[in-house]
């Protein structure tokens, strides 16, 4: 009988060091597999408060919506993502700075519907802070929902890491909120990516109108941003056949927030492309939304400023600025007013945006 070859002692040494590695690699994607957020295609959403019923005599409704950059992208903050350096906030005391002054305005607005979009719910670079819960505090006689759009114990990248991230969508009315629905978006990204990523949805809210069968659906979106632009189409693809539904029930649509688009009926030249290596935004198609559909961003202001860098304020010439935010609202509505609202960029890199509707 042949004697068995084995490996001789610096070999299994020598083994066991290069599987060392491999066996943490893979017990790292297993766990990012096994944990990876898996929304449903939708999912029911429970409200918090109490909202009054919409009556029947009344026509109209305001509403505020606003990208908060989850309080942590203040006039002095850059983003790693968008060609600058920094990856947390400075501080949570500018992060309670800047909450502070989210909470002041949009309770000075009194909007009947107000959406937010990045809003934190204990994430790292929020040092675990309830957002949510801080804004609710505002609005003891509304109605609000909230839905993840991310939800990842840990994001590995960059150094140091992100890591634990819990943000999303938020919407709060003054009127009642019969339901409230997530749906999930289309994901652009394949594994392992997919799984420590964002998962894009709407935030549908339904009011009923007293005395009818008819309802406000009210949609918070905020589209993808850092996809090769398919996402964004096969998103936006996903909204307008939603859209088109309610609004052949009868319902009055509306659908608003971060778009990470331009419309292509508005003109932005005023804010032209200062630098090919800026994070550019696409353009959503406003043809796709048909007949029924009025698509609406007010160019007076940017809504949006790059983060490569702190931003000095002014609106200076070498500054990269974008219109990205805006309504969309279904013909059976007459819009009266939209604005952006400008804040000069100060607590958030976005700008609040405004709409006045009547039913007609």
């Amino acid at each position: 009988m042949k004697e068995k070859k084995t490996l001789p002692r610096w070999g299994k040494i020598l083994l066991t060091i290069l599987l060392i590695p491999v066996c943490l690699i893979v017990l790292i994607l297993f766990t990012y597999t096994v944990t990876e957020y898996k929304p449903d295609d939708v999912e029911e959403q429970e409200t918090t408060g109490s909202g009054a019923a919409f009556p029947s005599n009344e026509t109209s409704l305001s509403l505020l919506s606003w990208n908060i950059g989850y309080c942590g992208l203040s006039a002095n903050e850059d983003f790693f993502m968008d060609g600058g350096t920094n990856v947390l906030p400075e501080s949570q005391g500018e992060v309670l700075e800047n909450l502070k002054a989210v909470e002041t305005f949009v309770k000075e607005q009194n909007a009947d519907v107000t959406f937010l979009q990045e809003i934190d719910l204990h994430s790292r670079r929020t040092e675990l802070l309830d957002e949510v819960a801080a804004i609710d505090r505002l609005f003891s006689d509304h109605e609000s929902v909230f839905a993840y759009n991310y939800n990842c114990f840990f994001v590995p990248i960059p150094l140091p890491p992100l890591g634990r991230m819990a943000a999303g969508q938020y919407t709060s009315s003054v009127y009642d909120i019969a339901s409230a629905q997530r749906i999930q978006l289309l994901c652009p990204f394949t594994w392992p990516t997919r799984s420590c990523n964002l998962k894009r949805c709407l935030l549908v809210s339904r009011i009923p109108i007293e005395g009818s069968d008819k309802e406000w659906v009210l949609i918070n979106l905020h589209l993808e941003a850092y996809d090769s632009g398919e996402g964004k189409i096969a998103q936006t693809k996903m909204l307008v056949d939603f859209m088109e539904a309610e609004y052949a029930k009868g319902n009055y649509v509306i659908a608003a927030g971060d778009f990470n688009q331009s419309f292509s009926n508005i003109d932005v030249s005023m804010y032209p492309v200062i630098d090919e290596n800026y994070w550019q935004c696409g353009q959503l198609d406003a043809e796709a939304f048909g007949d029924h559909f009025e698509l609406v961003m007010d160019t007076a202001y940017p809504t949006c400023r790059s983060l490569d860098k702190p931003y000095p304020g002014g609106q200076p010439e070498d500054f990269q600025f974008y219109v990205i935010d805006g309504f969309i609202v279904s013909d059976n509505l007459t819009i009266d007013h939209y604005e952006t609202i400008p804040l000069d960029f100060q607590n958030s890199d976005h700008n609040p945006v405004y709409l006045e509707v009547t039913m007609h």
